[in-house]
């Protein structure tokens, strides 16, 4: 944050949060409030927002007297290109509170690629027998949130060593190895499995480019359910129609939605989800529990979950 913004600590309030939730957010946010200890109160009372709507109807209720700002997403690119997020108060994503879910469906993309799956949906006739076990394949996570702690876990039973990709490189539980973003070169040849679970910023659009896919090897799988502008769209659709790949799955791509008739939809090779990872009603507790945590954190002066960085993008 920038010099001379109060820390949360400084920001305490010894009596219950004044807080107003978005108007059409779900009641279970309205009573995550309280049961975080928070009140609920309308737009020109409040010192703390939670907001699920666009950043534009943000803007038209974040008054003078607000400090904190609950975002409802664990991205918040669209956020900052709005402008919308300010070094004068604290801003939270949800980063970390969907990431069961959208690992599980990781997981299961996974799952579905290595016993190709897609090609099986699609046949109308008995063909020959393939596929092939995860058992000592190599799968690099990067970015290895909360997202990628979580499939870190699940993958632990499939015997798999793991390659952990962070921004620091810091030491990631359950990882064979963890590396900085600034050694990902090394991790392409290596890998049978790569998960793209890492923040869109302008430092991470098209990680995956023509030249990262190219140094691969020829059957690895790539799976995406972070953000569509971390993948080269049309170098992956290139890839997969040589032959280069495996195989990919997306749960997010770019553009999106992806438009009808895109090449990508008749690669057998493809398996690709609306955005589908984090269901809707797995969204709305998942948040709500966040925000029940944040608002107990804030009425106790304790440091917030999911704090935004505006000058890093996430």
């Amino acid at each position: 944050m920038r010099a001379g913004v109060p820390t949360y600590g400084a920001m305490s309030s010894s009596s219950a949060p004044r807080v107003h939730v978005d108007p059409d957010a779900a009641p279970l946010i309205a009573e995550a409030v309280q049961q975080g200890g928070g009140r609920l109160v309308g737009a020109g009372e409040a010192e703390a927002i939670v907001w699920t709507g666009s950043p534009d109807g943000l803007a038209a209720v974040l008054g003078d007297g607000v400090r904190w700002v609950q975002l409802p997403s664990a991205g918040v690119e669209s956020w900052l290109a709005a402008g919308v997020i300010d070094g004068e108060r604290q801003w939270t994503s949800a980063t970390g509170a969907y990431a069961h879910q959208v690992a599980e469906h990781a997981l299961t993309l996974i799952l579905a690629l290595a016993r190709r799956i897609p090609e099986c949906a699609r046949a109308d006739e008995w063909g020959e027998r393939y596929g092939r076990t995860l058992r000592g394949a190599t799968v690099a996570v990067v970015g290895a949130g909360g997202i990628g702690q979580a499939l870190i876990e699940m993958l632990a039973p499939l015997r798999v060593e793991i390659v952990a990709v962070t921004r620091s490189g810091r030491d990631v539980p359950g990882a064979a190895r963890s590396l900085p973003a600034d050694r990902l070169a090394e991790v392409w040849p290596e890998a049978d499995v790569v998960v793209v679970a890492a923040p869109a910023t302008g430092d991470t659009r098209h990680l995956l480019g023509e030249a990262e896919l190219a140094a691969l090897p020829d059957d690895a799988l790539v799976i995406n359910i972070a953000r569509g502008s971390l993948i080269d769209t049309d170098a992956l659709a290139s890839a997969l129609a040589a032959g280069r790949l495996g195989g990919a799955g997306l749960d997010v791509t770019d553009p999106e939605p992806l438009p009808a008739g895109h090449a990508l939809w008749s690669e057998p090779r493809a398996l690709i989800t609306p955005h589908s990872a984090n269901p809707p009603s797995a969204l709305t507790r998942g948040l709500a529990d966040r925000v029940s945590e944040n608002v107990a954190r804030y009425a106790a002066g304790e440091e917030l979950i999911g704090r935004i960085d505006p000058e890093r993008g996430y």
